[in-house]
């Protein structure tokens, strides 16, 4: 039987399969997820942090390229776990994050806030001191995080012994396209839907205590209004 012959065999199997969905409370793991027709279905705010001008550092340098995001991802991961929050991917210089829980709104925004304070006084100032191309701007050191939430229909996408859950619904496209926003010093980006769910510890902050975020329109995005931010959180 020849490659086609199976691509064939799978896209019928596939298109024909009636799906055995349930309903779970945690983030699931591939062994929890059937290949064939198996679907989790769980109600999760979706964080994607992605770093900015990749392909121009990583043509200017492998190595640093490598050293930066590698710096970066890992830097996200520990601030992500710090709030709750599971990674389930990792993908060149981008990460995703699956929060769950009464508060899951709330912390997936904490993580993205305490992420702008470690980049921005530890990742920043380490590569600016070793790097002269990050010293004089020619290749800036930025990044964006988008927030969303709501139900995801988790899947097994691949074949076997090569396959990896796939996350089906708006949050996780949401939050993707979030994530490429580039405006200035803003670091995160959230649906309204998100504003309108988290506690206000995550909306307001300084002394005296003011608003944290800007409303505004999202000119051909798939949702009509976002919230943006340019704070961090100190949690040292």
């Amino acid at each position: 039987m020849g490659v086609l012959q199976d691509i064939q065999n799978d896209v019928t199997s596939t298109v024909r399969q009636q799906w055995s969905i349930v309903d779970g409370q945690v983030v699931p793991q591939n062994e929890n997820v059937a290949l064939a027709g198996g679907a989790k279905k769980i109600g999760a705010v979706m964080l994607y942090a992605d770093l900015a001008d990749s392909t121009k550092i990583a043509m200017y340098d492998k190595q640093i390229a490598a050293k930066l995001f590698k710096a970066f991802l890992a830097t996200a991961a520990r601030v992500v776990r710090m709030e709750g929050g599971e990674i389930r991917s990792f993908d060149g210089d981008r990460l995703m994050a699956v929060f769950v829980g009464d508060y899951k709104n709330t912390s997936a925004v904490k993580a993205s806030l305490k992420l702008k304070y470690a980049f921005e006084t530890v990742v920043v100032p380490k590569f600016q001191s070793t790097y002269l191309a990050f010293q004089n701007g020619t290749y800036p050191l930025a990044y964006s995080c988008g927030i969303d939430g709501g139900d995801v229909l988790v899947v097994r996408g691949g074949i076997r012994n090569n396959n990896d859950l796939v996350w089906v619904g708006r949050a996780p496209n949401v939050a993707a396209k979030l994530s490429t926003i580039r405006e200035s010093t803003y670091r995160t980006y959230i649906t309204d839907s998100v504003f309108s769910m988290m506690h206000d510890d995550a909306k307001y902050g300084g002394s005296p205590r003011q608003l944290m975020w800007e409303q505004r329109s999202w000119t051909g995005g798939p949702v009509p209004t976002i919230y943006r931010s340019n704070w961090r959180w100190d949690f040292t």
